[in-house]
């Protein structure tokens, strides 16, 4: 598996680079709405809109992959994205932002699209979790590293949308210089959901309740923090505790659903986080020590969700492309994450900001 790891290091670099960078973009727009007097429920609708975004990428971003490859395509995203993130300084407007919002939402379906096919063309059934694993791994560390960003200036001001700008168009640097060959697609657009449903019930399922759980808390986590009253630095610090905890869990969870069951290490791990999600719940604001405990599994296992449903539906494909697998499940988990922040705000603004975990519970629940 390490000569696999290193022909993706350019891969894993360009994902660290642009993940760090939404990542920081996501936090700051959040803060920045909530300072502005906005509720709950509107933060929650324009920040739901990068996963409309998200969606729309999932539909067609894979024509472009295969009218001017992987490469090219990657170039393309990277620029929308970097110029979408320097208009927001420039104008404080809630349809505005929801908009620039669907843009990099779009631009990030497409991103992970190239990369997630990528993996999948060089995996095999044997270390198809563990890889996966990695490359969450290098995912959430990059958003960790956007987190701590946070703190190198105020939400609204330029310098910090520049430096969400520079990470983004400084991923294009490694994946354009690679020697590495990108996997050849095929014909086929991408796996319909009930050719996703035929093949896994539990993968298509998974993929959907693992992009609400994850927008669900990462959009919406940092207004939490803010509405029990921590500071823009501890918000900073608990979502980069947050993405951390999840490193850690990536790779020993995805090694192990290579050596057990996928669907009972998803039912395992959806009753660990259920019970995870009713302590912080009840004791969370209380005490930031119990909020920190609870908050590691349920958002590091909510994190395992997406890459083993992708693991499990590439296993039940005797032959095919990974893009389309890859685009098939990545809209499933888009759906999601449509429904995670709307459905979470709602939540919040029901019960207050304990509504967001239980929330989470409840979508852990289903899979118990």
């Amino acid at each position: 598996m390490g000569q696999v790891i290193i022909s993706l290091a350019a891969m894993f670099a360009s994902l660290t680079l642009f993940i760090a960078g939404t990542s920081l973009l996501t936090t700051v727009v959040a803060v920045e709405l909530g300072s502005d007097g906005l509720s709950t429920l509107q933060i929650g609708l324009v920040l739901g809109c990068h996963s409309i975004g998200f969606v729309i990428g999932s539909l067609f971003a894979t024509r472009l992959v295969r009218r001017v490859g992987q490469i090219r395509s990657f170039a393309a995203f990277a620029a929308v994205a970097c110029s979408a993130s320097l208009i927001h300084p420039l104008f404080f407007d809630g349809v505005l932002w929801a908009v620039l919002r669907v843009l990099v939402g779009f631009c990030a379906a497409g991103l992970i699209m190239v990369l997630e096919s990528w993996i999948s063309g060089r995996a095999t059934h044997a270390i198809r979790g563990a890889l996966l694993g990695i490359y969450q791994v290098v995912f959430f560390f990059a958003a960790a590293l956007g987190q701590y960003l946070v703190s190198l200036g105020e939400t609204d001001d330029y310098p910090i949308y520049t430096i969400v700008a520079i990470l983004i168009v400084m991923s294009l640097v490694p994946l354009a210089l690679t020697r590495s060959e990108a996997p050849a697609p095929d014909t086929a657009s991408r796996l319909r959901f009930r050719q996703l449903y035929a093949l896994s019930p539990s993968g298509l399922l998974g993929g959907i309740a693992g992009g609400a759980l994850v927008a669900g808390f990462s959009t919406l986590a940092p207004v939490y923090a803010s509405d029990i009253g921590m500071s823009l630095s501890d918000v900073s610090r608990y979502m980069a505790f947050a993405v951390l905890a999840t490193m850690a869990v990536q790779w020993p969870v995805g090694r192990l659903s290579d050596h057990f069951d996928r669907r009972l290490t998803i039912a395992v791990i959806s009753s660990i986080a259920t019970v995870a999600g009713i302590v912080a719940a009840v004791a969370g604001a209380a005490d930031m020590r119990v909020l920190y405990i609870a908050t590691a599994p349920l958002f590091g296992l909510a994190a395992c969700l997406y890459p083993i449903s992708l693991s499990m539906i590439n296993d039940y494909m005797d032959s095919g492309d990974p893009i389309a697998a890859s685009a098939g499940l990545l809209l499933a988990y888009g759906v999601g994450t449509c429904i995670g922040p709307v459905a979470g705000a709602l939540a919040m603004q029901s019960l207050g900001p304990a509504g967001l975990f239980v929330f989470l519970a409840g979508v852990f629940a289903l899979f118990r």
